[in-house]
């Protein structure tokens, strides 16, 4: 079993990471750590494995630190399995994934599997492939705008402070998009793969991570206010349900904006606006215990 690790997590997380690694081995299963050193070294480490016939790869660590693991494994036979390590752990909370040592390392060990079908960001040259979601606008430009020492320090909370920020930083661009055929504009952009948005919360119910297509939440309003009313309404379970926030369904997202839009995708700054967003050709195995 390879287990991939991003070694900047912190202290923390590293040892919880080997209560695993030890319930691991003590019931016999050879693993072998492999640390990245810097950014898309999951994605290299996840492929080579892959090449090499290995049945299962494990992401130790977030959402985002899972899609590098991901975009190694997608087209391969590989299954991927998860020690959730993250802020938020959306995917993991999204598949009901054990949080616990003991729950973990039974999972990886039983080997049961679920599809999970990812989408495709298609930016300038290339092909990014995402597990839980791409938030173009205001969404966007929390993460970009998050610094890594205050996410580390606070958690989740950096999230909030930021969100503040921007909400009243942030000048909101419009975002014009086409969902399968059907024109429409928004404030802020969530595609979204999963019913989860930021830990435990609702964001999109008919949402289905096991099979092909998306929900895209429109947050339609600008400015400061709606920003925080969708904030409040967040924790509350509301945020589908806010005025000014629409959830349509579609496979095919096209992009088109004569600004570039600061995006996210599954809690890590993309480059650029995407030009699209499409389904991948086949799922990935995951492993649920």
């Amino acid at each position: 079993m390879l287990v991939i690790f991003n070694p900047i997590a912190g202290r923390r997380r590293a040892t919880a990471l080997w209560r695993v690694l030890d319930l691991l081995v003590e019931n016999g299963i050879m693993v072998e750590v492999a640390e990245t050193k810097h950014a898309g070294h999951a994605t290299a480490l996840a492929r080579e494995a892959a090449a090499a016939g290995r049945p299962m790869v494990v992401a130790a660590g977030g959402d985002g630190t899972i899609a590098e693991v991901a975009n190694g494994l997608i087209g391969s036979e590989t299954a991927l399995g998860i020690i959730p390590l993250g802020t938020a752990n959306v995917l993991a909370k999204e598949y009901k994934l054990s949080t616990t040592a003991r729950g973990i390392a039974n999972a990886l060990a039983y080997k049961r599997t679920l599809p999970l079908w990812p989408g495709v960001v298609r930016l300038q040259g290339r092909e990014h492939v995402f597990v839980q979601m791409v938030g173009l606008g205001f969404d966007g430009a929390v993460v970009h705008g998050l610094q890594p020492l205050l996410k580390r320090a606070i958690g989740r909370g950096a999230y909030v402070w930021q969100s503040l920020w921007e909400a009243v930083a942030y000048p909101f661009p419009r975002v014009r998009l086409s969902v399968d055929g059907h024109d429409y504009e928004a404030a802020s952009v969530v595609v979204s793969k999963g019913r989860l948005y930021g830990g435990p919360y609702l964001l999109a119910p008919n949402a289905m991570s096991t099979a092909p297509g998306f929900q895209v939440a429109l947050f339609e309003n600008s400015g400061t206010f709606p920003a925080l009313l969708t904030g409040a309404a967040l924790p509350l379970g509301l945020l589908p349900r806010c005025p000014g926030v629409r959830v349509v369904s579609g496979s095919d997202i096209t992009f088109v904006s004569n600004n570039e839009i600061m995006t996210q995708s599954d809690g890590d700054a993309l480059p650029y606006t995407p030009a699209a967003v499409v389904n991948a050709a086949s799922p990935i195995s995951l492993i649920v215990g």
